[in-house]
């Protein structure tokens, strides 16, 4: 098993980087690295509930990323099971911590579990250009 880990700062307060991350009309504005981007997403935000995200690739495509919350805790902590596709049968696990830092937030991504270095890799080039779209939308 692989895991990564991500920090970026964004500059905005983190009651608003926690809305930007869990609302569906928010998500919409960011989600998906470079030129993807989500055409859809539902949120439902309490422990156990679902949430569904799409990513419209380049050729047309849409990439599905679900999964259900395990830990709700505004604004300073998510955490949630993370499935690729709709045939992905061993769940990923994404920690999202949101802190308080002097330029705005201070967020940090943990994503554990994922079956293999290759996909850790590409999992990270995901969070990277979602990241940047976030803070970008804040710049």
């Amino acid at each position: 098993m692989a895991e990564l880990t991500l920090t970026k700062i964004i500059k905005a307060p983190r009651e608003v980087v926690f809305d930007a991350w869990t609302k569906p009309e928010h998500l919409k504005n960011w989600w998906g690295p470079g030129k993807v981007y989500c055409p859809e997403a539902h949120v439902d935000l309490q422990v156990g509930g679902k949430y569904r995200i799409a990513n419209k690739i380049e050729d047309g495509s849409i990439l599905w990323f679900s999964g259900k919350f395990e830990e709700v805790m505004p604004p300073e902590k998510l955490v949630y099971d993370w499935y690729v596709g709709e045939n992905d049968n061993a769940p990923s696990l994404v920690t999202v911590l949101f802190r308080e830092h002097d330029d705005g937030t201070e967020l940090v991504v943990w994503h554990a579990r994922i079956g293999d270095e290759a996909t850790r890799d590409m999992h990270g080039k995901g969070w990277l250009g979602c990241l940047e779209k976030l803070d970008e939308m804040f710049a």
